[in-house]
């Protein structure tokens, strides 16, 4: 079965361009042109990925974006002609998980859509833990010993991909790549926001720090 892309974009040349590209790579494709009526279609449909533009008609797509995170980890590309690095800050933190500027190279567009179905596909791995800490791939349920914890979609792959690899140092660089599926320009403070989320979840309960901070490097999953 074809997997479904959802197209929230209400220039009608770019959206047909993107959908005819998309069908003639066989998935299955819905276009909405306005805020309200994506963020309707994503919640009927459940799509496996939504492309969405930021300046809709309406409610824009970092609206759209926020109210879509509160039910679902669908993976979202914002696809948008605002390019400044605030712009692409303001994106990110409502939820998005890449994002292309316009005009774009339809390729580089397939290449993001194939990356961010591949990440999100259910995983056959087993279970990981680390110094009481639980992870379950394949139901993205997670616990502190018995506690469970609610993530939402980009703090549990933040926290997967440390899980992935305890005590070793990641750097900024690797976590932009890594969990975001994007080389990140420019200055922006949206780590260390969401290392701060998750810091509080895991320590809800007085439990020690695992998540340490290595100074002018990055950051690791280790016992203080």
């Amino acid at each position: 079965m074809a997997e479904q892309i959802l197209i929230v974009e209400d220039d009608a040349p770019i959206a047909d361009f993107v959908r005819r590209g998309l069908l003639l790579e066989d998935y299955a494709v819905d276009v909405a042109y306005d805020g309200q009526a994506g963020l309707a279609k994503a919640k009927e449909d459940s799509p496996a990925l939504v492309i969405l533009d930021i300046m809709l008609p309406g409610m824009d797509g970092l609206e759209v974006c926020r109210q879509l995170r509160r039910h679902s980890d669908v993976p979202v590309i914002m696809l948008t002609a605002k390019d400044d690095v605030p712009d692409r800050v303001a994106g990110l933190e409502a939820g998005a998980d890449d994002y292309l500027v316009k005009p774009f190279a339809f390729d580089e567009l397939l290449a993001r859509i194939r990356a961010l179905l591949r990440r999100h596909r259910p995983s056959t791995s087993d279970e990981l833990h680390f110094a009481g800490l639980r992870l379950n791939p394949v139901t993205r349920e997670v616990y502190r010993v018995d506690r469970p914890i609610d993530l939402t979609a980009k703090e549990y792959d933040l926290l997967e991909l440390f899980m992935r690899h305890p005590r070793q140092v990641l750097t900024r660089d690797t976590i932009y790549e890594q969990v975001w599926g994007y080389d990140f320009q420019g200055e922006s403070n949206i780590i260390e926001v969401y290392i701060r989320y998750l810091r509080t979840k895991l320590e809800a309960d007085g439990e020690p720090r695992l998540i340490q901070t290595v100074r002018g490097v990055g950051y690791t999953l280790r016992e203080s």
